[in-house]
């Protein structure tokens, strides 16, 4: 325009000087129509791109304008109520609503298209900011102005729409799983609500515990623990539906108000019927335990009033003295035994002393009545194996209880059972388990019984070497050990372990495995081999044997001390002076008479002596008559044997 109007004052006609030429008029008229035609072609390229550019910017706003109301609306959809009939009908909705946008679709496309043709005719270009003394913008960078302008509504346009479509498929996929889980919930509430159902009319069937009959009581057990197990599908599913609800709950979906009331019944419905189905199988249990054939209960006529036998929750027995208001773990009579046991200690030798107090304890528990073989008998029916494994109180009131009724049976004699079962408790608990922990090892147990039991002791130490022999019938010094500690404590609980070298093994396992032959292990001949010499440790059994055997003899002879005639129970005769015989109280008490001193050399007897024996003994006396004491004295006496019967006395015999 400034142009058009400087126009003709440029090219009004001048007087020539005399520098310019006579066509210098001429040319600038050409210069100027060129210059006028460039203008005028710019002005219809401005007005055309202006137009072109106007119709694209309107539309791609108005599309940026409905995408950004679009996604609030599909915004303001969220969160999904937990209700299915809700959301159906949501999903309902969304589906019109994605219609909506999947019919606008073409028309932004084509938009874009178009904005995408426009640019590609007119790009443009990053330039530098204009200087601020430039307050004029020039054609060109107008053009990419606008340029610039309608490719950020286009990109603007296309991120709305990429994210619009997006969240649409997102949302269906949302609201479709949403469906689906509210639906299988649905389901799932509805079977276990029947189940429960069900199931709590069956409670309701129960009997009160107290009017069954104890033979009934397996077979209500029986049949709880079935319902129990039939109930354990419910488990699942109720674990199921929570874990349906806590993923909703995740999603920002939550039940409705029926819903989670409903499911929170169950859930309580359930806790309440899980409780009372193991009430009920405790209760039964219990009364089973303590009523029924293998229970304890039976074990209460056991004590007399003012006494009352008790159990603490390891299922071991206590007594009450209700009349002196005392408890003890000790049942009343294995008191009174203990305080008769007192009346042995003036005997001098610890093993006789050990022995005749072990004979006591034997005898007050039956167990001299018990073969070994019927032990072994009970020991396999209650699968006492492997020997290491750890048996509590109610296991070893089985098997004793079978023990006695067995004995009944075989003997045809009359046993108080509950009172020998108790006792022989209370003696194996003394012994193995002085702590009550209510635990003792199945070896524990079976050395208990098959030191105290009526056999031959030959047959005690072969059954005790098969407990920790190998299957090859080998037994390594570990194993040794273990039985000889079993042993010891049969000694020790009666205070008498020190005489025969205290808790202490070690040196019997090496004197035992003197006869391995260097080997690392010993056979069973090797360990009766070593048994047979009567060592230390184990003497006690041995001198048991011999002291059961002493009780019904009868010598037919004077006691040189007390004058008993005849001498019962263990003879001792004199090696040294003829005609001096002592009977076992006085010669254990250390009651002598003059000159009848007890370092002399003595042999013992324990069954009547036969006219071979009394020439034998009376050569021995002859010869020792001419030893001087000297000779005596090398050979010092143990302290917890009487006698040295094979150096002493000259013979094999004791």
């Amino acid at each position: 325009a400034s142009q058009d109007g400087a126009g003709p004052s440029c090219v009004t006609p001048r007087a020539p000087s005399s520098a310019a030429g006579p066509q210098a008029p001429l040319e600038m008229n050409l210069c100027w129509n060129e210059i006028k035609k460039k203008s005028h072609s710019l002005r219809a390229r401005l007005e055309a791109f202006s137009d072109h550019s106007g119709k694209l910017q309107v539309p791609l706003q108005e599309i940026i304008d409905w995408l950004g109301q679009k996604d609030e609306e599909l915004s303001a959809q969220l969160p999904l109520r937990g209700d299915v009939l809700l959301v159906q009908q949501e999903k309902e909705t969304h589906a019109a609503f994605m219609e909506e946008v999947k019919s606008r679709g073409p028309y932004i496309y084509s938009v874009l298209e178009s904005a995408q043709a426009f640019l590609s005719q007119h790009p443009f270009e990053e330039l530098e900011e204009p200087t601020l003394e430039s307050k004029d913008v020039s054609p060109r960078h107008r053009i990419q102005n606008i340029s610039r302008f309608v490719w950020k509504q286009a990109n603007v346009a296309s991120e709305l729409w990429e994210k619009l479509t997006a969240r649409c498929v997102d949302q269906h996929r949302h609201i479709e799983r949403t469906l689906e889980q509210l639906l299988e919930i649905k389901g799932a509430m509805e079977e276990l609500s029947t189940t429960l159902d069900q199931a709590e009319s069956v409670r309701e069937t129960w009997e009160p515990i107290g009017d069954l009959f104890i033979d009934s009581l397996p077979e209500h057990i029986q049949s709880t623990k079935l319902f129990k197990e039939e109930l354990s599908p419910m488990k699942d599913g109720v674990k199921v539906v929570n874990d349906l609800a806590h993923q909703l709950a995740i999603s920002d979906v939550h039940l409705c108000m029926e819903s989670s009331r409903t499911l929170e019944q169950i859930n309580t419905r359930w806790k309440q019927l899980q409780a009372s189905i193991n009430e009920r199988l405790k209760q039964l249990q219990d009364a089973h335990r303590d009523f029924g054939p293998g229970s304890q209960h039976f074990l209460s006529s056991s004590v007399q009033v003012p006494w009352e036998r008790a159990i603490s929750p390891n299922k071991v027995p206590y007594y009450i003295n209700h009349q002196a208001q005392t408890t003890c773990w000790d049942h009343p009579k294995m008191t009174e035994l203990y305080q008769t046991l007192a009346d042995l200690n003036n005997i001098k030798f610890s093993a006789y002393r050990t022995a005749m107090k072990l004979r006591r304890v034997q005898k007050a528990l039956r167990l001299d009545m018990v073969t070994l073989g019927t032990a072994l008998e009970i020991f396999n029916e209650h699968d006492l194996q492997p020997s290491e494994r750890a048996m509590d109180v109610v296991e070893v009131i089985h098997c004793l209880t079978a023990l006695y009724e067995r004995l009944e049976e075989e003997r045809g004699i009359l046993v108080n059972v509950p009172l020998c079962v108790d006792m022989s408790l209370n003696w194996l608990l003394n012994v193995f388990d002085s702590g009550r922990s209510g635990k003792m090892r199945a070896l524990s147990f079976k050395t208990g019984i098959a030191c105290l039991c009526g056999t031959e002791v030959k047959e005690k130490f072969q059954y005790l070497f098969s407990q920790v022999a190998n299957a090859g019938g080998l037994c390594d010094q570990r194993h040794l050990g273990v039985l000889l500690h079993e042993a010891i404590q049969v000694p020790r609980q009666l205070g008498e372990v020190a005489a025969f070298g205290g808790s202490n093994v070690e040196p019997s396992i090496r004197s035992c495995f003197r006869f391995s032959n260097g080997k690392s292990a010993i056979e069973v001949s090797q360990f009766l081999e070593w048994a047979n010499l009567e060592p230390q440790s184990m003497v006690w059994l041995a001198v048991l044997h011999r002291v059961t055997m002493a009780e019904q003899v009868k010598h037919q002879t004077k006691c040189s001390v007390c004058r008993q005639c005849p001498i019962k129970g263990f003879r001792y005769r004199s090696l040294k002076q003829f005609n001096v015989d002592i009977c076992q109280t006085c010669f254990l008490t250390g009651r002598a008479s003059k000159g009848n001193k007890l370092h002399y050399p003595i042999m013992e007897y324990y069954t009547p002596t036969t006219s071979s024996e009394n020439m034998r003994d009376f050569a021995t006396t002859l010869k020792n008559k001419f030893r001087s004491k000297q000779y005596f004295s090398k050979h010092p006496q143990r302290g917890y044997l009487p006698v040295q019967s094979v150096l002493e006395a000259d013979c094999s015999e004791t």
